[in-house]
């Protein structure tokens, strides 16, 4: 579907979340640690933090679309709640969401099963509350972690910053980034490394956040900043985000530093096309009306000019460029298809039995993969 549409009166607060058609959502939760000898070769995302830290809430809202505001009624979370990431996103992974009150030391926590085959564990903090005791957990669940998967990414959110101030969050951050990091020096984990994030659900940098965790489990990241970075060079574009269309999170984008507004109004985009197609597009059998026919092109007030482009069944690619270097649009068009390409030989498509898994083209499909990066998923062009 082609979308072309001009706006000259947008508003500067693009702070707007979770306006996704519900077909857009993913799998249902499983609430057990039973898994299927599919979902057991997944990386695992690992959620962990002290009760009411907002768990779930990041969850519900990156990953169900779930409106922040009804986050306010979900209960808390009293077992081990496993979401399995799959079908409608590129990348393959596992959520386990933990209940603040696991206790390592119970006889019944088997540290191995749950650390071994985890790719990243993310560690939320509520920067509103007093953050000691959420400090001692962290460094208990890291050094248990460490010992039993040295490869494993830790991530720490620091959560529900939105009631701060600018300088509350610098400082907030700051404080945590030396308190955590003197624990580890102090008990010799200096070879741990934590990365942290200031987060909340009612803007979009839980979305970033979320997007640089899940980079980290992609082998093929290099290759596709490359990629972009000769994209945008030949083509007088700005900047370029690879989304992953389904939860707006960003697998991939140029070297040049990203900026907050340029994302938001990046993820803003997919919002508008994703909502207007579902009422005016075609359906593919699937239930959602993003296909290889999905185009949009918003010119904005200020000579900026969005493009999104259909890359994978999955993904899409989002540039901002001038106006005057959008009068080449073929030499865009062009490049593109070239991209595009490009991209579809850095993953070759192998059927599996639960949909199509998008493998390194340079590995044996014999082989596996290791458990700390994701599977892919796509579609034959």
């Amino acid at each position: 579907m082609n979308i072309q549409y001009e706006d000259t009166t947008l508003p500067g607060s693009y702070g707007v979340v979770g306006s996704f058609p519900k077909s857009f959502g993913y799998g249902v939760e499983v609430s057990d640690l039973e898994e299927s000898p599919t979902s057991a070769d997944k990386p695992r995302i690992l959620l962990m933090g002290l009760r009411r830290s907002g768990k779930s809430s990041i969850q519900k809202v990156v990953f169900h679309k779930m409106s922040p505001n009804e986050t306010l009624f979900l209960e808390s979370t009293n077992k081990i709640c496993k979401d399995d990431i799959s079908g409608s996103s590129f990348v393959n992974f596992q959520i386990w969401d933990f209940p603040g009150q696991v206790d390592f030391f119970d006889p019944t926590f088997d540290s191995e099963m749950i650390f071994k085959g985890a790719g990243a564990l993310i560690f939320v903090i509520d920067a509103q509350d007093d953050y000691m005791e959420a400090l001692s957990r962290l460094h208990l669940t890291v050094s248990r972690a460490y010992k039993v998967n040295p490869d494993i990414n830790f991530e720490v959110f620091i959560h529900k910053v939105d009631g701060l101030s600018d300088d509350h969050k610098i400082e907030t951050q700051r404080d945590i980034h030396q308190r955590a990091n003197d624990d580890l020096t102090d008990a010799s984990l200096e070879k741990v490394h934590l990365s942290f994030y200031l987060t909340s659900i009612y803007d979009h940098s839980i979305f970033e956040a979320f997007s640089k965790v899940v980079q980290k489990l992609i082998p093929q990241l290099p290759t596709l900043e490359n990629l972009l970075n000769i994209f945008i060079s030949h083509s007088g574009i700005e900047k370029a985000f690879l989304f992953d269309v389904s939860s707006k999170i960003y697998i991939a984008t140029d070297s040049a530093p990203v900026d907050m507004q340029s994302y938001e109004l990046c993820c803003d985009m997919i919002d508008v096309v994703l909502d207007i197609s579902s009422i005016y597009g075609l359906e593919d059998g699937s239930g959602s009306a993003y296909d290889e026919e999905s185009l949009a092109i918003i010119k904005l007030n200020n000579t900026t000019v969005l493009y999104l482009k259909e890359v994978t069944k999955f993904l899409a690619l989002v540039c901002i460029l001038r106006e005057e270097s959008f009068e080449r649009k073929g030499l865009i068009e062009y490049n593109f298809h070239c991209f595009r390409k490009a991209i579809h030989e850095v993953f070759e498509v192998g059927s599996s039995n639960d949909g199509a898994a998008w493998r390194p083209a340079s590995s044996s499909s014999n082989s596996q993969p290791s458990l700390k990066y994701a599977s892919l998923n796509g579609s034959d062009v």
